[in-house]
């Protein structure tokens, strides 16, 4: 199998939006970036895959790809959609929307015959964003920003509201909704240092059994585990940058040694961190 290449994205003035294409490509190969890259599928058969799953689309739908995940055009008709890319930032460095990280990286199609509100709202959005990205508006930076959020604001509300049966079902408060959220938050900050989950617990007011326990049950994975995520994310950013060797890129993303770094990278992302860094991905 051919190795993924991985896309490198870049911005315009507008430092949100950076590829806004009038159509999609018939087919293209596997890749990646760190984007997000939305979709608006505009006629019936339209064939992808995200992350090996492979999904044939009609028109309405919608196909969310999240930053770094590998994906592939398969097979759409000429001028069968469109898609948008914006910065990863407005995700990553809102709280909010990481606490829900692990449930947006599990949604990847919203479907106008089963969510047809928010099928048709994200699409609005999208077209108003294409709109500003063309305007010679003076706020358009602001404004492309505001739909991002309200984008992605009402698939999370969607997704929280999908999970509402599983989060009554565990008993899990809002209270206790908070206490991970402020977990989030600092592991987030602190990524690159070396903490751990009874320092994390303290920090919060908890004890270590307890903050593991609730942790674990609102994000579906263990402290270590979100912690190798979050670090192997910030080590995907460093090693954009060339200068740095891929030892330094491991510790200063705040791993302890390069052969946990070799490995964990490779579980999260499907390669090493070399091959990654040699992945560049050129328009055809």
């Amino acid at each position: 199998m051919d190795k993924p290449n991985k896309q490198v994205i870049k911005f315009n003035s507008i430092q949100v939006v950076s590829t806004l294409e009038k159509y999609t490509p018939t087919s293209f190969h596997s890749h990646w970036h760190n984007a997000l890259e939305f979709t608006v599928i505009l006629k019936d058969g339209c064939v992808y895959t995200v992350n090996d799953c492979s999904y044939t689309l009609n028109a309405g739908d919608v196909l969310l790809v999240w930053p770094r995940e590998l994906h592939e055009v398969i097979d759409v008709p000429k001028e069968g959609s469109f898609f948008i890319q914006f910065s990863s930032n407005l995700l990553e460095n809102n709280g909010d929307l990481m606490t829900l990280s692990q449930f947006l990286g599990e949604y990847h199609v919203i479907s106008a015959k089963e969510e047809p509100k928010l099928a048709a709202y994200v699409r609005e959005r999208i077209y108003e964003l294409r709109n500003l990205y063309f305007s010679s508006d003076y706020f358009t930076e602001t404004k492309c920003k505001i739909e991002v959020y309200n984008m992605l604001l009402a698939i999370s509300e969607y997704i929280l509201g999908e999970k509402r049966e599983y989060i009554e079902n565990k008993n899990i408060s809002h209270s206790t909704w908070q206490y991970v959220h402020q977990a989030c938050a600092y592991i987030t900050a602190h990524a690159t240092e070396n903490i751990t989950q009874s320092g994390v617990a303290k920090t919060i007011g908890l004890s270590t059994y307890y903050f593991s326990k609730i942790f674990k049950e609102c994000m579906q994975m263990s402290f270590p585990a979100y912690l190798s995520n979050v670090r192997v994310r910030n080590a995907t950013n460093l090693l954009a940058n060339e200068e740095l060797s891929i030892t330094e890129c491991a510790f200063q993303s705040g791993f302890q040694s390069t052969s946990a770094f070799n490995k964990l990278f490779h579980d999260y992302m499907g390669c090493s961190p070399r091959d990654y860094r040699s992945m560049y991905h050129k328009r055809a």
